[in-house]
């Protein structure tokens, strides 16, 4: 009975980071579908550019509140599976099963996750993004920050903030390497460059890394 209701847990985690809210707000402020627009990512960042900056606030804050909802349900119980439950709702919001397995980057509702479960690491992946677009590297300073959260979560909540850290950062890479869709030319240094920076083309800023 518990195995089932873990399964049933995850699969919940999974639907609650599955809800568009970026695609919703995007589509009802300005009637832009997000998929057919820029880089074709779901996120906080194409709100902001096809919709504008208070769109753009609404989702970012939905975004964050779904991947804390998703940790909630478990955070004071089943710690543990909690935090594969954040993992879970990462991994919706980047193939959302509403928008036929297109999404974002899951930055915004791993922000949520670890604000409810290891608080570290909101700190961590904000300064990625931060420092990232002061330098305007937001693909490569989003990557810094995802390689060493799965260690500080780690260092400072044990085996919860390892397990955290590396369920939010499996769904954030594949995501990456995997992209919208397969490279023109399927070379290793292509998926290199989408790795690090979130793009097909080297080191130039990504489109849309935000989440």
């Amino acid at each position: 009975m518990e195995g089932l209701v873990a399964v049933g847990y995850l699969i919940g985690a999974y639907l609650i980071g599955s809800l568009p809210f970026a695609y919703l707000v995007a589509l009802l402020s300005s009637g832009t579908d997000l998929r057919r627009v820029g880089s074709g990512t779901v996120s906080g960042t194409g709100v902001g550019r096809f919709s504008g900056f208070w769109p753009m606030a609404v989702a970012g804050i939905m975004d964050i509140a779904k991947g804390a909802a998703a940790v909630m349900l478990m955070a004071d119980d089943h710690p543990l599976l909690a935090a594969l439950g954040g993992g879970a709702a990462a991994a919706g919001h980047n193939w959302s099963i509403f928008l036929r397995g297109e999404g974002g980057r899951a930055i915004s509702p791993s922000l949520g996750s670890t604000l409810v479960l290891a608080w570290p690491g909101t700190v961590v992946l904000s300064l990625g993004m931060g420092v990232g677009r002061l330098f305007r590297q937001t693909g490569l300073g989003s990557f810094v920050s995802q390689a060493v959260l799965p260690g500080v979560l780690a260092a400072t909540h044990g085996a919860v903030g390892a397990v955290l850290g590396g369920a939010l950062v499996v769904p954030m890479w594949l995501k990456r390497l995997l992209g919208n869709g397969r490279p023109q030319r399927e070379r290793p240094r292509v998926y290199l460059s989408r790795l690090l920076f979130d793009n097909d083309g080297g080191s130039a800023p990504p489109e849309s890394p935000a989440d």
